[in-house]
């Protein structure tokens, strides 16, 4: 029979979802080696997902040019990896997610620079804006007021929820690669490897979230999960249709159109 969890008064965002799969006396195993293998896999399929727009950055340094390759996606990681780092820190018992969360930041960091120097300028001056506004202004801003205006459980709770929004936000990006499979009935915009990635990471990193008792961790990743689903049964449904073009498609939802100027892409 499961256990209740042993206090109504535990905060929401350290409510001990371990107790709900783990309160029977056979599962009282290690749950820290547990974790910590989850953290492990995690961070491993997570690093793949960070490094996988290698061969695009390689293509902008080759050319000289970021072409029609899209930053928000690198400016966004960048802001969710940087107010994850702070609430690992803040947050006991989070090492391995804080470690991911500084390799994340720091090669979506590389990315940023690359579009800044390789941009057309005026394109370089709205990354510029966005990194201004996403990169600096908003971190900075969290740090100042949970740092000085909040103490504690608030603090953890709070920096829980800004980390989980914005997580969700950058799990939500592959939606624009799902309206391209769908509308041209082909995968080519969605390349399977990253989708497969998205998903195992996602279950590995709620496996990690519930034995280590975070559900804004667990609440994210789900979302990953549920879109790391769709996009595994789209392609398995496109697989076999015919490719577009080389010219008409992308290298996956990392890599929209460039910023343009009529705002027509999500």
């Amino acid at each position: 029979m499961v256990g209740k969890i042993r206090s109504s008064k535990i905060p929401y965002l350290s409510l001990s979802l371990r107790s709900v799969f783990f309160a029977h006396p056979r599962f009282f195993i290690n749950m820290e080696s547990l974790g910590f293998l989850a953290g492990v896999i995690g961070s491993t399929l997570t690093m793949f997902f960070y490094l996988s727009p290698i061969k695009t950055f390689a293509q902008i340094v080759k050319h000289r040019s970021t072409e029609e390759f899209e930053s928000l996606p690198y400016v966004s990681t960048l802001l969710t990896t940087s107010v994850g780092i702070y609430y690992g820190v803040t947050k006991p018992g989070l090492s391995l997610f804080t470690m991911i969360c500084a390799m994340g930041a720091l090669i979506q960091l590389v990315y940023v620079i690359l579009f800044l120097i390789y941009a057309p300028p005026k394109i370089r001056a709205k990354t510029a804006i966005l990194v201004g506004v996403l990169n600096v202004g908003f971190p900075a801003a969290v740090f100042i007021i949970a740092q000085y205006g909040m103490h504690g459980d608030l603090r953890i709770e709070v920096l829980g929820l800004i980390r989980a929004g914005l997580s969700t936000a950058m799990f939500a990006s592959p939606l624009v690669a799902i309206k391209r499979v769908v509308m041209a009935k082909s995968v080519e915009y969605m390349p399977f490897l990253l989708s497969f990635c998205l998903f195992t990471s996602s279950v590995a990193w709620v496996w990690y979230a519930i034995l280590v008792q975070d559900l804004s961790v667990a609440l994210s990743n789900g979302v990953g999960v549920v879109l790391g689903i769709l996009q595994l049964v789209l392609y398995a449904i496109y697989w076999r249709s015919e490719v577009l073009p080389s010219n008409e498609s992308d290298a996956g939802w990392q890599h929209k159109p460039l910023l343009n100027e009529d705002n027509q892409d999500v």
